[in-house]
């Protein structure tokens, strides 16, 4: 049998020169190249622009940091220096003694290591406190105001019976396996009506599953010792807490168990510092470079009303508060003593719609306007609650 030799596509008319036929060139699809051009030169244009923004946001920095305006540094410095992300970018632009220099802060002007709930003093000229209708249209007890500074949008929740507030915990035993939960997920969990973000937790400014999950100090919840270990990054020093007779108790310092135990704590955390203490403003934190950030405080009025302030921040439209914003806000709201919490990113505000003020009635409605690089709230330890 014979075989059927496969030849090369040669061309059939023989060459003028008498050679061998010249084998035919195969042509190159020209959609692919054109589309490998296409990609290689749209990837090679977008990292150039990224690395024409990170080389403008650097000599914008390195200006701000090292330029004529020490005050636009010392707000620059401090509102990465807080948030444990980009703690780190500053000591890029500037030495350890400069650093050091911007966190100093004036000695503080409060004498008592905790609150005085026997010596409280109030401006009586407070006119949401005299205004005694204040709680005829919210029959739930917690009424929301929006205030509004030149850098900041600020949420106030104001919560009549302080007897309802108490701390939330994610776990009954706290451990770096057991991750924290989320605040939406907490409020049903507990049935809560509102809700707002309380103290430090253990947080490397990483993505490990670890963190949110152990607070950093003293929390107790329902008369309950819940965790004694760690204190607030930064060197934050601080204590809210409620004692047995619904008095919130503000500290200077972070309480040890035995002090908890002594001024009958039955809900609180660590953090801080503290704003207001016996009505007086806290000089070292309203002078203090404390930056623009997102932020979280809770406060008590004369009435034992308690104030929860919440401050957007690190989006259009309000950058960030400052110690003195949130310090401003408590004295028109007639607070007289005042803690800050966590914030940054942890800065969250919820609340059980139960009349459709926000939304759909009955439904949690998300009262600020968190991070805007969040999809959901961050996982957490500890939560500020209100019971129904």
């Amino acid at each position: 049998m014979s075989k059927r030799n496969t030849m090369p596509d040669y061309d059939p008319v023989p060459s003028q020169q008498g050679g061998a036929s010249k084998p035919s060139k195969k042509k190159k699809k020209k959609g692919s190249g054109l589309f490998g051009r296409i990609v290689r030169r749209f990837f090679l244009v977008f990292f150039t622009l990224i690395i024409l923004i990170l080389a403008a946001a650097c000599l914008a920095a390195n200006l701000i940091f090292n330029g004529p305006s020490t005050a636009a540094r010392d707000i620059l410095t401090m509102t990465l220096l807080e948030p444990s992300g980009t703690k780190w970018i500053p000591g890029l632009f500037m030495d350890a003694e400069t650093l050091d220099s911007i966190r100093a802060r004036e000695d503080s002007n409060l004498t008592d290591e905790f609150s005085d709930a026997s010596d409280i003093v109030i401006n009586k000229d407070t006119a949401i406190s005299a205004d005694t209708d204040e709680w005829a249209n919210y029959p739930d007890g917690i009424r929301f105001e929006s205030y509004s500074g030149d850098t900041y949008n600020a949420h106030i929740m104001i919560v009549r019976d302080p007897s309802k507030v108490y701390l939330a915990t994610s776990t009954e035993n706290f451990s770096t396996s057991i991750p924290g939960t989320r605040i939406d997920d907490q409020i049903e969990t507990d049935g809560a009506i509102a809700g707002v973000n309380a103290g430090a937790f253990y947080d490397n400014g990483t993505s490990d599953p670890s963190v949110g999950s152990v607070p950093e100090g003293l929390v107790y919840s329902k008369g309950v010792c819940k965790w004694t270990t760690g204190s607030p990054p930064n060197g934050i020093k601080g204590f809210a807490g409620f004692n047995k007779d619904n008095i919130l108790v503000v500290a200077q310092d972070n309480l040890t168990k035995a002090q908890a135990e002594e001024l009958n704590i039955r809900d609180g955390c660590c953090f801080g510092p503290v704003l207001i203490m016996n009505g007086e403003i806290n000089q070292e934190a309203y002078n203090s470079n404390s930056g623009w950030n997102p932020r979280t405080a809770i406060g008590q009025r004369k009435d034992g009303a308690v104030v929860f302030v919440c401050i957007d921040g690190r989006q259009a439209g309000s950058a960030g508060g400052t110690y003195k914003d949130v310090i401003d806000i408590m004295i028109e709201y007639g607070v007289v003593n005042a803690c800050n919490m966590d914030g940054g990113s942890s800065s969250i505000m919820v609340y059980r719609d139960t009349y459709g003020l926000f939304g759909e009635a009955g439904t949690v409605q998300v009262i600020n306007s968190y991070s805007l690089l969040q999809e959901r709230p961050r996982k957490m330890p500890t939560f500020w609650m209100v019971a129904p």
